[in-house]
């Protein structure tokens, strides 16, 4: 869910903020104000349809997107969107101030400064255009994120050097970190790795990390 928290500290939507704030589970509270229900009541089709809107957000989905994903109708799509937007206004905001800025410098940055050029923000071609705009959203979010797993990386592999560990980094997959340790390390590097993670940077969110072992990757999760 790191997409979703950078997207509550860059858009400081004051929904999102304290639904992360409160460490609550962000599909269902969309849910609820999408479905117009209490937490409580949010079965899992619910929560379901939520999350493909919350991910749908941050990728830039259109309502035709959306209607293919939840094999809804398009104008009950459109309903989920605006609903959304209606109690996610910071979010909204967020998207046209981004896209407005991008159009202007015809450049996306993510927050540790890495740039990447979208010059068809100003295409005559609608659907180059749509898709830039939508690249311009999405390139700070899922950028920013592949920036701080890096830099996690960098962090972690430095401590396990200082520290003179026997244990290995072996793989990234998306968000996770894979290693591979003795069993008399394991419990230093689970603190070094969920500390390192956690304070990769200051956002206005906290950044929470699960850590799982096993015999083998599978087990660990």
């Amino acid at each position: 869910q790191i997409e979703l928290r950078l997207l509550a500290h860059m858009s400081a939507d004051p929904v999102l903020l304290d639904a992360f704030t409160r460490h609550e589970d962000i599909h269902t509270r969309t849910a609820a104000e999408v479905f117009k229900v209490d937490p409580s009541l949010v079965y899992p089709d619910m929560r379901r349809a939520a999350k493909a809107v919350n991910f749908g957000i941050v990728y830039g989905q259109t309502p035709f997107g959306l209607a293919q994903t939840l094999c809804i109708d398009r104008r009950e799509a459109e309903l989920y969107i605006r609903r959304y937007f209606e109690r996610y206004a910071g979010v909204r905001e967020f998207i046209d101030r981004t896209i407005a800025e991008v159009r202007q410098t015809g450049v996306a940055k993510t927050l540790l400064g890495r740039r990447r050029p979208i010059p068809d923000m100003q295409s005559r071609n609608p659907a180059a255009r749509s898709f830039a705009e939508r690249t311009a959203v999405n390139t700070p979010l899922q950028g920013t994120a592949a920036d701080l797993i890096k830099l996690a990386m960098i962090r972690i592999d430095r401590r396990i050097r200082e520290e003179k560990l026997a244990s290995r980094m072996l793989l990234q997959v998306h968000d996770e970190l894979v290693f591979e340790a003795p069993p008399a390390e394991r419990e230093a590097l689970q603190q070094l790795v969920k500390s390192e993670m956690e304070s990769v940077y200051d956002l206005s969110v906290p950044l929470l990390v699960e850590v799982g072992s096993g015999p083998n990757w599978r087990d660990a999760k």
